[in-house]
């Protein structure tokens, strides 16, 4: 089969979004090849990155009719960009309402990720959440440009005083390019955008934030997706230091759309060596 046979892309185009790219594995029944991202900002593999393709791979051996409800990853050891990363899945379990994966990313024959990916029929049910007003407006953020991963996809405002070299939150975020209208695809494509602000966000009060001040990385890291996530239109991101101890900051976020409607949850913890 091609690539874009064995790709989690429900709903084939004619061009690709890079998101999309991403899932295009090469497979052999439940075992999955990412394809290589060769270059990146720093020499370690953006988690970003693997979670979404060990998402994607996940939901390539679900039903279309099941869609990505929860995941939780933990950052083994550093990726290295330009080296095969293999994505293992387990069917852990099929169920009327819910479908239950493992996945194991495998690079070098040493694990990187381990991840467990739960996906939901779509149900009627009470839709609620707690509304949060903006403390930063869209119209007052500012324009800025990260030192982060394949940054230029994305257009990102933030604090005026937000000189650091990463980006803080709260801030605006939306895709440049199109996404295609496709459940999975989008849920990587946001899992992929959540692991840009929860590590400085993690930072102990007073620690440096300039590189080769300490060590920070991620060490795990959940999302919920709650509803429809739209990429090319603004999102807010909301995350908030909860816990500093042992040498780890535990944050947690929430995106709203421009509306104010809650899409998606994240909790990450990172280690912080200062």
């Amino acid at each position: 089969m091609t690539a874009l046979e064995d790709s989690p892309c429900r709903h084939s185009a004619p061009t690709r979004s890079w998101i999309a790219g991403l899932l295009a594995f090469d497979r052999d029944g439940d075992r999955f090849v990412a394809p290589q991202v060769t270059t990146g900002p720093s020499a370690r593999l953006f988690g970003g990155l693997i979670a979404a393709q060990a998402l994607g791979a996940a939901g390539a051996t679900v039903s279309s009719e099941k869609l990505p409800q929860s995941l939780h990853a933990y950052f083994v050891r550093g990726g290295k960009y330009g080296v095969d990363v293999e994505l293992e899945v387990e069917r852990t379990r099929d169920g009327r309402s819910f479908d239950t994966r493992r996945v194991t990313a495998i690079q070098q024959g040493k694990v990187i990720l381990e991840m467990i990916a739960s996906f939901h029929r779509p149900e009627v049910s009470t839709d609620w959440y707690p509304p949060r007003p903006p403390d930063l407006s869209v119209e007052n953020a500012t324009p800025k440009s990260p030192e982060l991963e394949d940054v230029d996809r994305f257009d990102i405002r933030t604090r005026e005083d937000d000189d650091s070299p990463f980006v803080i939150p709260p801030f605006w975020i939306r895709f440049h390019d199109p996404i295609e209208d496709d459940p999975l695809i989008r849920a990587c494509a946001l899992t992929y955008m959540s692991d840009l602000g929860p590590v400085p966000a993690a930072r102990p009060a007073g620690a440096p934030i300039a590189p080769g001040a300490g060590v920070a990385a991620s060490l795990d890291h959940s999302v919920w997706f709650h509803r429809p996530f739209v990429p090319n239109t603004w999102h807010r991101y909301e995350v908030d230091r909860v816990n500093n101890c042992d040498a780890r900051g535990l944050a947690r976020g929430s995106l709203y759309d421009d509306g104010g409607v809650l899409i998606a949850s994240t909790t990450q913890e990172a280690l912080w060596r200062v």
